[in-house]
């Protein structure tokens, strides 16, 4: 199973997206800086040469964007079909440990939604890898799938994506995505929500029985 170690916080700066377009913009000045009947030909083909390899990686970095995945580049999920969900029932117990979701104040429309199909009480679906659009930084999305259709509702706070980015990045791995309780609180916006991760520790407990087995 990966460890925090061994898995990345961001995005390097080769794979993040705006980065093709500011080396193809950076390409276009230069050449237009060194015209071919003023610079000599050892100054001029060099630069012609790079402009057009970050075209084309502009090219391939587009074509890139317009690919379609479930997740997505930012760990949005366009649907449950073809998902491999594996519920993390939390323990029976008197008094429950609820964690609540980041972000949540933006995405205030889909958190509506997801509670006028699913009522509030919900279920989440927990994606590592996800991000803020252009972001670098990686997190783990909340997904609620109240009516059966997956909503955006933040991401794991940063503590509780340390504690458990390992187990969810291993699941995902292996093409399978935790599934928590979770609750919207407030009758309107602004929304909160929260989510009960205490099956989380039950689920690491019998995968790595299953390893030791």
């Amino acid at each position: 199973m990966p460890n925090d170690a061994s898995t990345p916080r961001r995005r390097s700066l080769l794979a993040w997206e705006p980065t093709p377009f500011a080396v193809a913009a950076a390409a276009v000045v230069a050449v237009s800086a060194v015209p071919p009947t003023l610079a000599p030909w050892w100054l001029f083909w060099p630069v012609f040469a790079v402009a057009a390899l970050a075209l084309v990686w502009l090219v391939v970095a587009v074509v890139m964007l317009g690919r379609r995945a479930n997740p997505d580049r930012w760990g949005d999920l366009s649907s449950l079909e073809g998902l491999r969900l594996v519920p993390a029932e939390p323990p029976a117990r008197t008094v429950r440990t609820t964690a609540p979701v980041d972000d949540a104040h933006r995405h205030q429309a889909a958190i509506e939604l997801a509670v006028i199909h699913g009522g509030h009480a919900q279920r989440a679906v927990l994606v590592p890898g996800a991000r803020r659009w252009l972001g670098r930084r990686y997190r783990t999305g909340v997904q609620l799938t109240g009516g059966g259709m997956p909503r955006h509702a933040g991401f794991l706070q940063p503590a509780a994506d340390a504690r458990w980015r390992g187990l969810l990045g291993a699941l995902a791995h292996e093409g399978a995505y935790a599934e928590v309780p979770a609750t919207v609180t407030g009758q309107a916006r602004p929304y909160r929500v929260e989510l009960d991760l205490g099956g989380l520790s039950m689920l690491e407990a019998a995968r790595g029985d299953a390893v030791r087995g």
